[in-house]
């Protein structure tokens, strides 16, 4: 009898909002552990923005990218450092610039991983102007288009 007493949890409904980008998954991966470092603790489904993702999540994926060398410890210092800033590295200033250069590069490849976790929202592509030109021509005989 008493394994019959296990109740779920009700979830609530609302739906998980994915971060626009790389970069503000970032920042809120490391928020969330310097407020785990605190000795918060989290629940799923009772955040005030429901995200599609834990903040290991990231973690993991930051892991495995790592571990296929295609990050780097420097990127990952860089990430760190600016992260617990929460500002990306300013490339107008000289110290920051090859720091900048890393931010980019390892977010550019985060992004992806996120992108298909469903993590980040996939960016739109527009086609490129004059890229389908064909498409869009009309042809006028006799002053009306056919």
């Amino acid at each position: 009898m008493s394994k019959d007493r296990y109740t779920p949890k009700n979830q609530p409904d609302t739906k998980a909002i994915p971060f626009d980008n790389a970069e503000e998954a970032w920042l809120w991966f490391i928020l969330a552990q310097a407020a785990r470092e605190e000795g918060a603790r989290f629940t799923a489904g009772l955040s005030l923005v429901p995200r599609p993702c834990e903040p290991m999540d990231i973690l993991k994926c930051l892991d495995r990218l790592y571990r296929g060398r295609r990050l780097l410890m420097d990127h990952l210092l860089v990430l760190r450092h600016y992260g617990k800033r929460q500002l990306p590295p300013d490339p107008t200033r000289i110290k920051e610039v090859r720091a900048f250069a890393l931010w980019k590069e390892a977010l550019e490849r985060i992004e992806p991983v996120l992108v298909r976790k469903g993590i980040v929202r996939p960016k739109l592509t527009l086609p490129q102007p004059g890229r389908y030109w064909s498409h869009n021509a009309v042809i006028y005989e006799g002053g009306l288009p056919l």
